[in-house]
């Protein structure tokens, strides 16, 4: 029985994270406009798993597909 649920979750692709430059424009309790290739886009805070500070620039770890609406 288990490979069944093997075979079930094999074909659907892992999600792939990234490190991306942003600037930080506005927060919100629930999300951040962040200004990434000079396209302003609100990501929920609960999709961002980590930021840092480097640099004097923000770089946060979000899911690539976020970035990518």
């Amino acid at each position: 029985m288990l490979w069944l649920l093997n075979n079930y979750l094999y074909p659907y692709p892992k999600q792939t994270y990234i490190w991306a430059r942003v600037r930080m424009r506005y927060e919100t309790n629930k999300a951040i406009l962040v200004l990434h290739n000079d396209i302003k886009i609100w990501i929920p805070k609960s999709r961002i798993r980590k930021i840092k500070f480097r640099k004097g620039s923000f770089w946060i770890y979000v899911r690539e597909d976020n970035l990518n609406n």
